[in-house]
């Protein structure tokens, strides 16, 4: 009954794929909604679903296709448990997609490039800024190498304008920053920091 998400920013991001005998698959977007979605977050405990994208938005998939016409109410436990029917008349332009409310991704704004700026993230649906009380050169790393942007150069501080706040610590080079701790919204770590930045020693290609 394994389940993940391909091709997307994030493990909480991507094309719906399913494990049948050690063959993994996918679904067709045929009756696909947001409770189909609501059942496949809940299931990697990536939140809710934000959104349900068909027609292969995260690339087209391989293998079976699994399930079609997929009928969930949105408290099932796995997708498994929901109506479908197993024959299809689907192809793979049809995979069915996911983005959950855990998903983050990020960027660097006001830079010369896409390799430097002000951190800013996407997280439930809105972009927030970094407090800098504790981004330190662990963090901007892997924030850099996740951008493709090389190691960091430097941590220079911006003013927070945008609406939530992030703040992250690792304690090791984790693959993207969503791997370390973090806390959304809580005002007490970012009490009068500034907005992170950082100048990664690559160039955004």
């Amino acid at each position: 009954r394994a389940l993940r998400l391909v091709g997307g920013r994030s493990r909480c991001e991507g094309r719906v794929e399913l494990e049948q005998e050690g063959t993994w698959g996918t679904v067709c977007d045929d009756g696909w909604d947001i409770s189909d979605a609501d059942v496949v977050c809940r299931q990697l405990r990536c939140g809710r679903a934000v959104r349900a994208p068909g027609n292969a938005t995260f690339g087209r998939g391989h293998g079976p296709i699994l399930r079609d016409e997929v009928g969930c109410q949105g408290h099932e436990r796995d997708l498994w448990e929901c109506p479908a029917v197993p024959e299809h008349d689907c192809s793979h332009k049809e995979d069915a997609g996911v983005v959950c409310s855990e998903h983050q991704e990020w960027r660097l704004s006001g830079g010369r490039d896409g390799c430097a700026g002000r951190v800013e993230v996407f997280f439930r649906g809105t972009w927030s800024t970094v407090c800098n009380s504790i981004w330190y050169d662990t963090e901007a790393t892997v924030l850099c190498r996740t951008l493709g942007c090389g190691d960091v150069l430097q941590r220079p501080a911006f003013a927070h304008t945008l609406p939530g706040k992030m703040t992250y610590i690792c304690g090791s080079l984790q693959p993207t920053l969503a791997q370390c701790d973090w806390i959304f919204n809580k005002s007490a770590p970012c009490y009068q920091s500034e907005a992170a930045g950082v100048i990664c020693n690559g160039t955004a290609s």
